[in-house]
């Protein structure tokens, strides 16, 4: 790799690496997920030169990761998320959040926890996973319906 190709991945990653980072571990946990990280920033590496060209090359990256991931998982596609820790002593935090969060579909999980958890806009998601907007729209509203029943949450009156 060129010194060039080298400083421009460079910037890349310290601007991208982050977001590919809380999508895949959202996605996939943080033990799969870093994982998956640490072996599409690897594939990226290698392939830089091509992967520059695109046009969402962080998309490209998460998917290449999420390939991984898949692989690693195998069949057994349950992620096992870790209990959820508040900020602060007084917030309070769902216990049983996490293995509801564990038990939705992946898309829908990833996108539960990048809008709400991180505070992602759609649209960001959106063009990290290669989607439109109304389509991670839908796997939030969807994710959200499933863990308000999951956790027994009535909403409205």
């Amino acid at each position: 790799m060129t010194v060039e190709a080298t400083e421009t991945y460079s910037v890349f990653v310290k601007d991208a690496g982050a977001r590919i980072r809380f999508a895949l571990i959202a996605t996939f946990g943080p033990e799969a997920g870093g994982e998956a990280l640490a072996e599409a920033l690897a594939y990226g590496w290698e392939h830089w030169d091509r992967i520059r060209t695109m046009d969402n090359p962080a998309g490209y990256l998460y998917r290449v990761g999420q390939s991984k991931a898949h692989r690693s998982l195998g069949r057994s596609r349950r992620v096992v998320l870790p209990p959820v820790l508040p900020a602060e002593e007084s917030a309070w935090v769902e216990p049983g959040l996490p293995e509801a969060l564990g038990r939705l579909p992946v898309k829908q999980r990833a996108a539960v926890i990048l809008t709400h958890g991180y505070g992602w806009t759609q649209a960001e998601v959106a063009e990290l996973f290669g989607v439109s907007r109304t389509t991670v729209q839908g796997r939030v509203e969807r994710g959200l319906i499933k863990l308000r029943k999951a956790l027994g949450v009535q909403v409205g009156s």
